[in-house]
């Protein structure tokens, strides 16, 4: 498996993301994830969006963290926020979301970041239990979808 740093809008970023949004929009019956994001919020050193290739140099999982700083959508300063975490499901189980959280982890602390939060959803037990058995711990709601019942936050330092 290769891990490279991508641009959010590089090509292969945009699939991936395309991908993902459909899982969400299936999960949750809506359009998908509609957090307003952009590639300079993940362009080093204020962030990082990484994709991993297969040995065939597919795209097959993807994540990245950008910074964030205390604001009225609950942030803290110090604040890595993780976005867009992603395994094809042919990639499932192989380790990939586990190995891209650490590489993403090890860069924004590198950056100076305290604190790695993020949002996920009920309707997404694999992620909840990844982010929990990495140590991540619920956390008072952030971002977007604060205020939205199905809205889950966990955060972990750094």
């Amino acid at each position: 498996m290769n891990i490279r740093s991508v641009p959010f809008d590089h090509p292969d970023a945009v699939k991936l993301n395309d991908q993902v949004q459909a899982e969400y929009a299936e999960r949750y019956g809506d359009d998908g994830d509609a957090t307003p994001l952009d590639a300079a919020m993940f362009a080093p050193p204020l962030g990082l969006y990484l994709i991993a290739y297969d040995e065939q140099d597919r795209p097959v999982a993807t994540g990245g963290w950008r910074t964030q700083e205390e604001n009225d959508e609950g942030y803290s300063d110090g604040d890595a926020e993780l976005k867009r975490m992603y395994v094809i499901p042919e990639a499932r189980g192989l380790g990939l979301a586990r190995r891209m959280l650490a590489a993403l982890e090890d860069d924004a602390r590198t950056a100076g970041r305290a604190r790695m939060v993020l949002e996920t959803g009920s309707k997404q037990p694999e992620a909840v239990a990844l982010y929990r058995s990495s140590g991540y711990e619920p956390c008072v709601k952030f971002g977007y979808y604060r205020f939205h019942e199905s809205s889950l936050c966990y955060a972990k330092p750094l």
